[in-house]
């Protein structure tokens, strides 16, 4: 990782009394799971206009049962609108943002000048942020935005908090940036690779990934001519070969590379995004599971309160570290906060995606007078394994599990089912939503 240039934040800030926290929900379950892990707002994706075409996506009857949990918890709801229009998309947006109004979504995640002129016009009370993919870098781009009556912009992920620090100076309005999860190859998604290789427009939501795929390199065969692995370097090409149209560039036993780039993680970082006026702090991961939303949620919630009730004897604690890592799914860095990335921020040798836990339960409920939790199978486990509880109030322990159960009593020797009901004795109390997970 590239040496840390410490920046300096100077002049007035305008940022919320505090940062909010805002998750990733690709559905409806993520959505509760994410504010119950302590999120300030969620931010989902509708049956239309959005950039993730395959996350599982809401219904406006969804969006409606999430904003009305999300108010339990005095929480809000965002959507994201960020697709790039063609004209073919432009009729039926009105129509959709009033639904998304009428629903009780706070505001939409927009990029395209279309779908934000709409939103102004047709429904006022509907806030618009811009989106990150509108690459917004510098002060002046964000005094037009302001100028055009957004009230936030999401910035795009190659922004400095050197620049950020430069444009809370120069604007008085809200800044939302990423600070934990993937980050694209490209400059913040303008990628054709998926567009090529699958048809699948990466800027109206079909992105593939291609840039994580395995790649092996070839050079190919100028016309008339081959080249054979000992004439490459020693000797003008041979004879056009029949069938010979690709020379490998690689060994038989070399590794495929990827072009990935790693995760972002500024946990270890929270005093200088707070302090240099970051309004909004977002998490990436609407594809990501509810294990990984509900740990990174947790950790992240825990660091902000913890900064905010004390920044002179802030801490960070080892264990928030231990608890991310539970979830990465990559080798993590810092993004462009503090230098440009380099090839060490990249990920070239084969990529192992292999989280190193699996959401193994769900607390339904728990039993005081007996010590006994009944708990939802969300993966095999068995009597003897090792397993770790944890929620968002501070809830963690680990145990081996004993003596499993069905509901009617009967004495199991795993628990194989999907979303099967257990009964198991447990150490210490838990309660609703905390979770339960085992080592891989």
């Amino acid at each position: 990782m590239a040496a840390m240039v410490q920046p300096t934040y100077k002049g007035k800030r305008y940022r919320l009394d505090k940062p909010e926290l805002l998750a990733p929900a690709g559905n409806l379950e993520k959505l509760k799971f994410a504010v119950h892990y302590g999120a300030d707002a969620v931010y989902i994706g509708g049956q239309k206009y959005g950039l993730r075409s395959n996350a599982d996506n809401f219904s406006f009857e969804e969006m409606k049962e999430g904003v009305e949990f999300a108010k339990k918890y005095g929480a809000k709801v965002f959507v994201a609108t960020n697709i790039y229009v063609h004209n073919e998309d432009i009729e039926g947006i009105e129509e959709y943002l009033r639904s998304l109004r009428d629903a009780g979504i706070a505001a939409i995640i927009a990029a395209d000048p279309a779908i934000i002129e709409v939103a102004q016009r047709a429904v006022p009370e509907l806030e618009v942020h811009l989106s990150t993919q509108q690459s917004t870098l510098n002060w002046q781009a964000v005094k037009f935005w302001k100028e055009e009556g957004l009230p936030r912009v999401v910035l795009g992920r190659e922004t400095s908090l050197e620049e950020i620090a430069q444009i809370k100076d120069h604007v008085d309005i809200e800044i939302e940036a990423f600070i934990h999860g993937a980050m694209c190859s490209s400059f913040s998604g303008r990628c054709v690779l998926s567009n090529h290789f699958t048809d699948r427009d990466s800027n109206r939501g079909g992105c593939c990934q291609s840039c994580r795929w395995k790649y092996d390199l070839f050079e190919d065969a100028r016309e008339g001519m081959w080249v054979s692995e000992e004439q490459r370097d020693t000797e003008a090409p041979a004879p056009f070969k029949p069938g010979v149209t690709q020379i490998p560039l690689f060994q038989p036993d070399d590794n495929a590379f990827t072009m990935g780039s790693k995760d972002l993680c500024m946990l270890e970082h929270i005093p200088d995004l707070i302090e240099v006026g970051i309004d909004s702090f977002k998490i990436e991961g609407r594809m990501k599971s509810i294990h990984y939303v509900a740990t990174v949620v947790n950790v992240y919630r825990q660091a902000i309160d913890s900064y905010m009730a004390d920044p002179d004897n802030y801490v960070l604690k080892p264990e928030w570290i231990e608890e991310l890592n539970k979830a990465a799914n990559r080798p993590l860095n810092t993004g462009f906060f503090y230098d440009t990335p380099d090839q060490e921020d990249h990920i070239y040798e084969p990529e192992d995606k292999a989280v190193p836990y699996d959401f193994a339960g769900l607390v339904m409920d728990y039993d005081a007078a007996t010590g006994t939790a009944l708990i939802q199978q969300r993966n095999h486990f068995v009597p003897g394994q090792e397993i770790e509880f944890f929620g968002p109030d501070g809830t963690f322990f680990k145990q081996k599990v004993g003596t499993i159960t069905d509901e009617e009593g009967n004495e199991l020797d795993a628990a194989r089912h999907p979303l099967q009901l257990i009964r198991m004795k447990v150490e210490q109390p838990v309660k609703h939503f905390d979770m339960m997970r085992k080592r891989k």
